[in-house]
């Protein structure tokens, strides 16, 4: 089969002007940036809705190191909705830079299901993580500044949780000594940079509903304390005028289209191990405000993206996913069954029958929700009918729905089998119950979510969690909902524990305060919040070609 690059060179994009009468998008709406890119206006969804707004979520069971398609599922599903002629619009993620530098490469999908341009999407787009570094960066100068300049507000150096970002894999800026060099050159402090996609500004300006709304949160953010011991918030600095001005037209979605021209919402991208792990709230609402079908993802497995998709992303926006497609692959549930990741490709019915105790957890997971999940076994060609057939058994026995898609090798057409299954399971759905109520403990809302969704035995807090705990009842934030951040490779927070682990205990290792942004970060384990490139980065095998192409970025 031809490269992902190979095949997206075949591409024919549509004006994306059509792309926009396909969604009954005004003209005055659309900003193009260049014939295929285009960002939408915010009053769009000011506008009388037409369409029916059904909304899909795509997750997926404990993925391998590679994963498991599930952004490439998507976007075959949607392509599938579009070659039967329903109202369809995509709503996804923006790839952060330093993944597709480092080692996971692009994050576009893959195959014949693709979203397009998949080059510039990959690499700088319309510039939105440019101005959320920016934004970012510019509160870390304002802060360093201010105290250079007398510190009349009495920010304690020592007490800065702000951290500067950029948009890159660089594992020697985790940790660094700032304004060396002299009385001239700033205050010396410890400091330290974060990946853009684990920048605060990147979470608010996904749950933000509207501009308004993103002020209050950039207002509220807090940033430090005091010598006193008292918290300090950006608005203090007079600051946040000037990111919002920075901002302005990351707040607008980008709309694409995929490799056979489905409408696609691709805007933000906060990580799911560290952030909520799912598209901004305004591209969700935009691509329901305009199709009858919008179908939209959630990082990494069930446990981590789709439970804050619906403990966090749905409280706010005030939305309910019809349905939960549960992206799975035989390859998946080999290593969950026992098997090296080396070991995934000859055919092993029982390894994968004892790794169907982890599709039986997630989709345990989906009902905890009121949600009917319809599970979608991605296949591979190494995949053996007798391997499908054990999974296609267990959905059966479990009473949820199953479809074999082949949408990467196929595009729409491998998926078409996924579409009507899906439509025919929306109305098996309830309204959604969330986990637990925002008036509990932070400690009882951890322990709610580890048990339901990792299947914990209890909770443990560190010294440094339970004095960050304390902070947080002092600053009175016990309010707000969780944001656990945890290993995406297993239930539990051992990333080396694979399958259904039973009898273990979640240690939260401390609490970060992300109050602009409105959750509680929960850190288990060791999360780097900057990742390293790895021996062989990603970045070795990109080429500028001489015709203007990119190849290598896969």
């Amino acid at each position: 089969m031809a490269t992902d690059v190979e095949i997206a060179q075949q591409f024919t994009p549509k004006p994306i002007t059509e792309v926009t009468k396909m969604l009954n998008i005004s003209a005055d709406d659309v900003n193009p940036y260049g014939r295929d890119i285009a960002k939408i206006a915010l009053k769009a969804l000011s506008k009388p809705q037409t369409r029916k707004g059904r909304l899909i979520l795509v997750s997926a069971t404990t993925p391998t190191p590679s994963g498991e398609g599930k952004t490439t599922t998507t976007i075959g599903l949607g392509q599938a909705f579009t070659q039967l002629n329903e109202s369809v619009c995509l709503a996804l993620r923006e790839p952060s830079l330093g993944p597709c530098l480092g080692m996971k490469g692009g994050a576009t999908g893959g195959g014949y299901s693709q979203i397009m341009p998949a080059d510039r999407i990959n690499l700088h787009f319309t510039g939105d993580f440019h101005a959320i570094t920016s934004a970012n960066n510019l509160l870390s100068a304002a802060i360093d500044n201010h105290i250079y300049q007398g510190n009349d507000l009495s920010i304690d150096p020592r007490q800065i949780v702000w951290r500067r970002v950029m948009d890159m894999n660089d594992r020697s800026l985790r940790k660094i000594v700032l304004g060396l060099g002299g009385k001239m050159q700033g205050i010396p402090r410890e400091g330290g940079f974060d990946i853009t996609a684990a920048s605060e500004v990147m979470a608010m300006l996904c749950l933000a509903c509207d501009a308004k709304d993103l002020k209050q949160r950039l207002d509220r953010t807090l940033i430090g304390y005091t010598y006193d011991g008292e918290p300090i918030v950006a608005k203090q600095l007079k600051i946040t005028g000037a990111m919002m001005a920075l901002l302005r037209d990351a707040l607008e979605p980008n709309l694409v289209q995929s490799f056979e021209g489905t409408p696609a919402f691709v805007h933000g991208g906060p990580f799911a191990n560290i952030a909520h792990g799912c598209n901004s709230i305004i591209a969700t609402k935009m691509a329901m405000h305009h199709a009858d079908w919008a179908i939209t993802e959630a990082g990494f497995g069930f446990d981590l993206g789709a439970e804050k998709f619906f403990d966090i992303k749905c409280r706010i926006a005030d939305i309910d996913p019809d349905v939960v497609v549960l992206v799975t692959t035989v390859r998946a549930l080999k290593m969950h069954g026992g098997n090296h990741q080396d070991n995934l490709v000859a055919q092993d019915l029982e390894a994968v029958r004892r790794g169907l105790a982890n599709l039986d957890k997630h989709i345990e997971s989906v009902a905890l929700f009121n949600k009917h999940a319809v599970v979608a076994l991605n296949r591979f060609t190494t995949d053996t009918d007798a391997e499908i057939n054990l999974i296609r058994q267990r959905c059966i026995e479990l009473g949820v729905s199953f479809a074999e898609t082949r949408h990467h090798a196929e595009g729409g057409k491998g998926a078409i089998e996924l579409a009507k299954v899906v439509m025919a399971a929306v109305d098996k759905s309830k309204a959604f119950i969330p986990l637990y109520q925002l008036e509990e403990s932070v400690l009882e809302k951890v322990r709610v979510v580890s048990r339901a969704m990792y299947g914990a035995d209890d909770v443990a807090f560190s010294k440094q969690a339970a004095k960050d705990l304390k902070n947080v009842e002092q600053l009175g934030l016990t309010h707000l909902p969780i944001c656990i951040a945890k290993a995406p490779s297993s239930l539990s927070d051992d990333p080396l524990l694979h399958g259904r682990p039973r009898d273990f205990e979640v240690t939260v290792s401390s609490i970060q305060i992300n109050a602009g942004a409105g959750f509680l970060v929960i850190l288990t384990g060791n999360i780097m919040r900057m990742p390293g490139l790895p021996k062989h980065p990603s970045a070795n095998n990109i080429e500028l070609l001489d015709n203007g192409v990119i190849t290598g970025l896969e």
